[in-house]
């Protein structure tokens, strides 16, 4: 039997493109000689459409889509992810499923565990599985499972029961699992060691079939690929691509072999592709074509351009510079040269102007009291009308510059340069920034190589270094990462080595700046914890040692 793996880009609740992208791909596998195609979890509606889910149209019109694909295998099968009802007198309305199309007649599969952890929110809305049947298709007995069904594995169980522990006595022939799992620079690693320890497991050959593309901040990377009996990648599709390719079958169960066809790429390969495919995808999904971001000579905003323009094209791209009279030259300098660089248009406006007025307005109310952060973000806050300004007038979409250790401690202005629609870095740590930095110019100088070395600031104020308000950004981001990513508390970081006047200072600028990230753009996800819909937290909340 020829397989086709059909790893595609979906666009949440946009049934008419999903549907004909289904269908066209169904006529490519079946010109290609394929008699089955496999797409993904909650392919017909998008991953994840949250509480559309409690839409009694958008379900209608999930049916509708099935019906128009099931019309389309008559000569051709094909597995489709997508949510049905629960016809039954007990549990959640809706069940996870993938549904078997041939001949105009369909089959129903349903996903028994359901995540509820991170981005994960399904048992919000699905009924799990409580039984298991084969798929019977071309002679061949097939154990068809969703995503989180196969990934229990380890000694780390989260669920009573294991679907593939059901369905392996009855001796199917391979595995097929149709999946929403979404990226994290660690995923690819991590997902390639739970398909193998399947295949160990159950010494079958295994299909696996990925979403790729982004919903806003959660991105898919693909990664789909199809394993030997022996546990061996034969067949990978590209990341963050769309692709179509064929197995054979009966090839995979007969293959042997000492190499895997899989490369997985570095971190920060993984990190820029992530990034571009989500600024790509945010910007076509809500029918968006430009871009606009405060460019001010530091090194958050010029990777911010570097990546927004490799995204969308230089010349949609535009940089604003806003100099004050704390700006220095060479930081304008650096900036004009990276516009120069990209070949993307950008404008200056000196603000000094638009300071003084401020200041001239409150002198009376701020009599005897010194300049401050009051002064810095009235600032900050003054460019954010600027670049909104921009925006309205020429149809601009705003990028946000901010880090994820500016996020992490609060180092920004609300209303300010926390101003966006979309959050390209606020996934990544500045430790990382760096890194991302010297990768992108790992061939020729596209950052200015100032804008790298010189020390992190604000320029909000004479001489301001990042370093005045925070620890060093190398030991920073290791206490936030071990606290955000690792979950580890005050006590365990003070026993690590961490000073602890340190970690009660960091943990509490983490905890108290909480109301503020409510307040961000969306954050393309990059790490296993982003701020956003992974991570919740209380705003009002005390957690020292």
């Amino acid at each position: 039997m020829k397989i086709a793996l059909a790893q595609n880009n979906y666009h949440i609740g946009n049934f008419e493109a999903n549907c004909n992208k289904i269908i066209e791909t169904i006529k490519e596998a079946r010109d290609k000689g394929a008699d089955l195609v496999v797409f993904a979890e909650l392919a017909v509606c998008g991953y994840p459409p949250q509480d559309f889910l409690e839409f009694d149209d958008f379900i209608h019109r999930c049916e509708n889509a099935v019906r128009q694909i099931a019309e389309v295998c008559t000569d051709i099968a094909c597995i489709i992810g997508s949510p049905v009802r629960n016809t039954g007198p007990k549990g959640k309305p809706l069940f996870n499923a993938a549904v078997f199309c041939f001949q105009g007649e369909t089959q129903v599969f349903r996903k028994a565990l359901l995540p509820n952890y991170d981005v994960f929110d399904e048992y919000r809305y699905f009924e799990p599985a409580r039984t298991f049947e084969i798929l019977k298709f071309k002679n061949k007995k097939i154990a068809l499972t969703i995503c989180e069904d196969i990934w229990d594995v380890g000694n780390s169980r989260l669920y009573t029961v294991n679907p593939m522990e059901e369905l392996i006595v009855h001796e199917p022939d391979l595995m097929i699992n149709i999946a929403a799992s979404p990226f994290n620079y660690g995923q690819p690693k991590r997902r390639l060691e739970v398909l193998r320890e399947n295949v160990s497991l159950y010494k079958i050959p295994l299909i696996y079939v990925n979403h790729v593309g982004a919903q806003t901040e959660i991105l898919f990377d693909g990664g789909s690929a199809a394993f030997s009996a022996d546990g061996h990648v034969a067949v990978s599709l590209p990341f963050f691509e769309e692709s179509l390719k064929i197995v054979d079958s009966e090839e995979l169960a007969a293959l042997k072999s000492e190499t895997d066809n899989l490369v997985i790429p570095e971190k920060m390969e993984l990190i820029q592709d992530a990034l571009v495919m989500g600024v790509r995808d945010y910007f076509a999904k809500m029918g968006f074509k430009k871009a606009i971001l405060g460019l001010s000579g530091g090194i958050d905003s010029a990777l911010t351009m570097v990546l927004a323009a490799r995204a969308l094209g230089s010349e949609n791209v535009f940089g604003l510079l806003m100099p004050s009279q704390f700006s220095s030259s060479h930081s304008v300098e650096d900036a004009l040269a990276l516009a120069k660089n990209l070949g993307s248009p950008c404008s200056i406006i000196e603000i000094k102007d638009l300071f003084d007025t401020f200041d001239d307005s409150l002198k009376s109310h701020f009599e005897g009291r010194t300049f401050d952060v009051t002064e810095e973000n009235i600032q900050a806050r003054i460019r954010g009308v600027l670049l909104m300004a921009f925006c309205n007038k020429f149809g601009y979409i705003l990028l946000n510059t901010s880090n994820k250790s500016e996020a992490a401690v609060g180092y920004g202005t609300l209303y300010g340069d926390m101003n966006g629609g979309l959050s390209v870095l606020g996934d990544v740590y500045k430790t990382e920034v760096f890194e991302l930095a010297r990768y992108i110019n790992r061939a020729q100088e596209i950052i200015p190589e100032n804008t790298i070395i010189k020390p992190p600031s604000a320029e909000l104020r004479p001489n301001q270094k990042d370093s005045d308000s925070l620890p060093e950004y190398d030991l920073l981001d290791q206490i936030l990462y071990q606290y955000i990513e690792l979950r580890k508390g005050p006590g365990e970081l003070v026993a690590m080595g961490f000073d602890e006047k340190l970690v009660n200072r960091v943990l509490k600028l983490v905890n108290t700046n909480e109301y503020k990230r409510h307040q961000t753009p969306p954050i393309l996800r990059v790490s296993p914890k982003a701020f956003g819909m992974g991570r919740r937290m209380p705003i009002v909340a005390k957690y020292l040692s």
